[in-house]
């Protein structure tokens, strides 16, 4: 697969792939991408609601130089739907450390740099302060949750139950995934996404409806707000003084008019913690379909930095 094509709306079948069954029978669908032989592997994930596909302006930027494995959390994008039973935060980080164990399994050990954003990235920062799993991890705006008495603890607090409301009051069905890219670019939140981005998002969180009329979301609303409203754990902060490999977080620019405070939360942790920080100026939580290349250079430096380019 070669550079990103203009108007792309579609994301190419992968080299290979894996279906991998979790403890309950949920299913995670592991799909190789890019360049097989490459000396690195990156491993990719999704936001809350989201799917990976839908970020391929980001990972298609990087299919040259490495080899990726992509995947979407239970629930959601290509995976088979599994229900309500398992969708919570103690769950993903066990999902998480089943999909390493079975790309050990499958691909080999090869040098593996994680690459997250918001959900994943949260459960990826659990998952790092569990065992040295990732070579390196690089993390993009995740909504880290102030530690008790920090001053944003109640704008995040206000934030999570905005976003689980805003989830509740989605519309469910749509009559194709163009209905939905049209509405999201409407939204002017989502005014900085480029443009094929709409769509590429739009096909990747919404499945067949099980009545064959029309389309539903992958992940269905209540998931989705169960996940924001209970993202709030004040550990996590201080206790990122404890991850034992790289780590760089990107973060979306507190200045943006339609920042979320995760923007704010990501310079803070870093600055208190001295955790390697960069920033994406004019972006918002949605800053690898807002400026994918940047975002690129933000992980392909970090991966210079410590020699992981190969």
């Amino acid at each position: 697969m070669g550079p990103l094509e203009t108007g792309l709306a579609r994301v190419p079948e992968p080299a290979q792939a894996l279906d991998v069954v979790m403890a309950d029978r949920a299913v995670i669908r592991l799909r190789r991408y890019g360049n097989l032989d490459a000396p690195v592997r990156l491993v990719l994930s999704h936001g809350n609601g989201l799917a990976i596909d839908g970020y391929y302006p980001f990972w298609a930027r990087l299919c040259d130089r490495h080899e990726l494995v992509v995947f979407d959390f239970r629930n959601h994008g290509r995976n088979p739907p599994h229900g309500p039973q398992g969708h919570d935060w103690p769950t993903f980080l066990k999902d998480l450390e089943q999909v390493w164990q079975a790309m050990q399994e499958w691909l080999g050990r090869k040098v593996t740099v994680g690459v997250f954003h918001s959900l994943s990235a949260i459960t990826a920062l659990e998952h790092a302060l569990r065992g040295r799993r990732w070579d390196a991890l690089v993390v993009y705006d995740p909504p880290i949750f102030p530690r008790a008495g920090h001053p944003l603890q109640s704008a995040q607090r206000a934030n999570m139950a905005e976003l689980a409301a805003r989830s509740r009051a989605r519309r469910e069905r749509y009559r194709n995934p163009e209905e939905l890219a049209r509405l999201l670019a409407g939204r002017a939140e989502f005014r900085r996404w480029e443009q094929q981005a709409y769509q590429l998002m739009a096909r990747a969180t919404l499945r067949p409806s099980d009545n064959g009329a029309g389309w539903m979301l992958a992940c269905p609303r209540e998931l989705e707000a169960q996940i924001f409203e209970s993202n709030v754990d004040p550990t996590l902060w201080p206790r990122l003084a404890g991850i034992s490999v790289p780590l760089r977080i990107v973060g979306s620019d507190p200045q943006c008019k339609e920042s979320h405070p995760a923007a704010s939360i990501c310079r803070a942790v870093c600055d208190e913690l001295g955790i390697d920080y960069t920033m994406i100026p004019d972006t918002t939580h949605f800053l690898q379909v807002e400026r994918p290349s940047e975002c690129v250079a933000a992980l392909e430096s970090f991966l210079e930095k410590h020699r992981l380019l190969g």
